[in-house]
């Protein structure tokens, strides 16, 4: 299976990234090939709303010009997409919010007969860390992701929450068996 993991942190050795290396890594010894792309240092640009994407339907048809469509064409090509982000205020940083936002892209006529989406099938997962629990905390940001497959016509394959973040050091054994157990569950 071809995954693309998209790294939605802007520390590049933080907490969601620890936790991504073990579900990669898993998903490596699965055999699976694996593709993370480190959004921080990228060009996104955020969605204008201007609907111009809308007059393509078997292509990407972003009028800007960035680093977006590159990352859009990627989660086309893969069958599993993990989005991952440490929690910032009940939701997603902004380097996945650019990517999440500009997925509007991705399809036509929601909510109506001829509803299309260039991942229609695609699973998707989310993993996600924070300092506080999951309670009063997480929940707006996972019942977002949730949300988004109706309209992507994908897979929602799981999320992972790792909450009382505070180093990645701190990260013990039990939650790489958790980020272990997550990657075994998402391609199942």
């Amino acid at each position: 299976m071809n995954v693309t993991i998209l790294q939605g942190s802007a520390r590049k050795k933080g907490n969601t990234a620890r936790v991504l290396t073990w579900v990669e890594e898993e998903l490596l010894n699965l055999g699976h090939k694996v593709d993370k792309i480190y959004l921080h240092p990228k060009n996104l640009k955020g969605c204008m709303g201007c609907g111009k994407c809308k007059e393509k339907t078997d292509a990407i048809g972003c009028v800007q010009k960035d680093d977006v469509p590159e990352v859009l064409e990627k989660m086309i090509d893969s069958q599993l997409v993990i989005f991952s982000s440490p929690l910032y205020f009940w939701g997603f940083s902004a380097q996945i919010k650019a990517i999440i936002d500009r997925t509007y892209s991705l399809y036509t006529n929601a909510n109506l007969p001829d509803h299309a989406s260039l991942i229609d099938g695609q699973r998707q997962a989310l993993v996600a860390t924070g300092a506080g629990p999951y309670d009063d905390n997480a929940e707006g940001m996972v019942n977002a992701f949730g949300r988004m497959q109706k309209y992507h016509k994908a897979i929602n394959a799981g999320e992972l929450f790792i909450g009382s973040c505070t180093t990645p050091d701190a990260l013990g054994d039990s939650v790489q068996k958790k980020a272990v157990e997550f990657a075994r569950k998402i391609v199942a």
